[in-house]
């Protein structure tokens, strides 16, 4: 198993659709104000979120459970900063839509300038075959409130190829998250 280079995801990203928008660089700037660094990177890829987020609150006293996860649980809010509450989170889905090949499984981390001021971006691997925009859970692990950009960079996705095709993809088993678009929520 290799890690991908520059030169194989720009490749599969405009032959093969693999992320969609590609920004085949890192952009820093935007119409002349810094952003946070999104794009092509030298051995992987800086996403962006999109500008709908879902903050998890408490106000209905709901208890969280994967299996019967209560909607009401989260406000939505649309916009290009999004305020997390202290040790709280909040969820919004990728700008880019992801088409992931049957032999890769890609890891995906927090970018640095997250990290650093105490905001985990996480994110489960993107299996072989998985499509879609990937919901992104930022945790605000401060006891201050915390700031996320829209449409700036918040994690960096890692490919990771196999020297062997699986037997068994996310597509061929219909993996619930399969497709998704927008904000997804827990599924059983």
């Amino acid at each position: 198993m290799s890690i991908k280079n520059d030169r194989w995801i720009r490749r599969m990203a405009q032959d093969h659709g693999m992320i969609e928008p590609f920004e085949p660089g890192q952009v820093r700037e935007v119409e002349g104000r810094r952003v946070i660094s999104y794009g092509l990177s030298s051995y992987g890829y800086d996403i962006r979120c999109s500008r709908h987020f879902k903050i998890f609150t408490n106000v209905y006293s709901a208890m969280v459970d994967p299996k019967h996860f209560d909607p009401r649980s989260f406000v939505d809010f649309e916009g290009d900063e999004c305020i997390i509450p202290p040790n709280s989170f909040a969820l919004a889905a990728t700008v880019e839509y992801f088409r992931i090949p049957r032999n890769v499984l890609t890891i995906c981390l927090s970018k640095s300038t997250y990290a650093r001021c105490g905001i985990i971006v996480n994110v489960t691997p993107f299996e072989p075959e998985w499509e879609g925009q990937v919901t992104l859970e930022f945790s605000n692990t401060t006891n201050l409130p915390a700031k996320i950009y829209a449409n700036e960079g918040v994690a960096q996705v890692l490919f990771l190829e196999s020297d062997e095709v699986c037997e068994t993809s996310y597509r061929d088993r219909q993996g619930k998250y399969q497709g998704q678009r927008g904000v997804t929520l827990p599924r059983t």
